[in-house]
């Protein structure tokens, strides 16, 4: 088995409105790449974020009483707190440059994935433009897959990717936050190992590795790296979706 990650180069800085999928097509071209059937695209949040507008001026948020209040508690901006809570679904812990948060998507993150880094909107104060998760990161990555299946006439998959912090281990991860047309989870229960033993528990988060992977290439400050080509993902692709990977709360250990 190979596996192949190939950073697309020479991306522009997307703004809103960019049709993403385009852009896209022109990087693959720049690259040599070819697409087959089986092959994975991996985009980085920012980009989709950016194309959908989900950037925001904090100048233009007034923040509530309990944004205030958090913000004592975390020493983060007013404003920016008042945003951390509007897109999320509960506030599961703070402290001191900390806010933990339930996501309205579903997933525990700091500051609801709300990011500052490689972020620049028209006008105003430079340092007052942060940019939101997508609205729907699965919507998004089956609209970006649509669009390169048409192109291409192959079977494609796609993902969105963040990078998130762990409760049990230090440091960020690329963690996938949406998907299309590939799995999840791969539930390998009943498996036989080397020695004829039928796995019992094992479910391999199959697309969190993947992000990983994928995040390793792509950096996280300026290498303007932001969407990766996959080639050789060792498992049948499929129809997938956030849903699958996330941990009901009654099987969540840390709440």
């Amino acid at each position: 088995m190979s596996l192949t990650l190939t950073p697309l180069p020479g991306l522009p800085l997307i703004r809103p409105g960019d049709p993403l999928a385009d852009i896209l097509v022109t990087g693959l071209t720049a690259a040599r790449i070819e697409l087959q059937d089986g092959d994975i695209l991996v985009l980085a949040q920012k980009i989709v974020s950016k194309a959908e507008g989900r950037l925001v001026n904090l100048a233009t948020i007034e923040p509530s009483a309990r944004a205030r209040e958090l913000a004592q508690s975390s020493g983060k901006d007013p404003r920016l707190t008042e945003l951390i809570l509007r897109e999320s679904n509960a506030v599961l812990r703070v402290r001191p440059g900390s806010l933990i948060v339930e996501h309205h998507l579903g997933f525990v993150c700091a500051s609801a994935g709300i990011d500052h880094s490689n972020v620049r909107g028209e006008g105003g104060n430079p340092d007052d433009w942060v940019l939101l998760l997508p609205e729907d990161p699965d919507r998004s990555a089956a609209q970006v897959r649509a669009a390169l299946e048409q192109a291409s006439g192959k079977r494609l998959g796609v993902m969105v990717i963040d990078s998130h912090g762990r409760a049990w281990r230090l440091g960020t991860v690329g963690t996938a936050i949406g998907l299309s047309g590939l799995p999840g989870l791969v539930d390998e229960r009943g498996w036989q190992d080397l020695f004829g033993y039928h796995l019992k528990i094992t479910v391999v988060g199959v697309a969190d590795e993947l992000a990983a992977a994928a995040s390793l290439v792509m950096g996280q400050a300026a290498e303007a790296t932001p969407a990766v080509h996959v080639r050789g993902f060792p498992y049948p692709l499929r129809d997938g979706s956030l849903k699958e990977i996330l941990r009901p709360k009654e099987e969540d250990m840390f709440r």
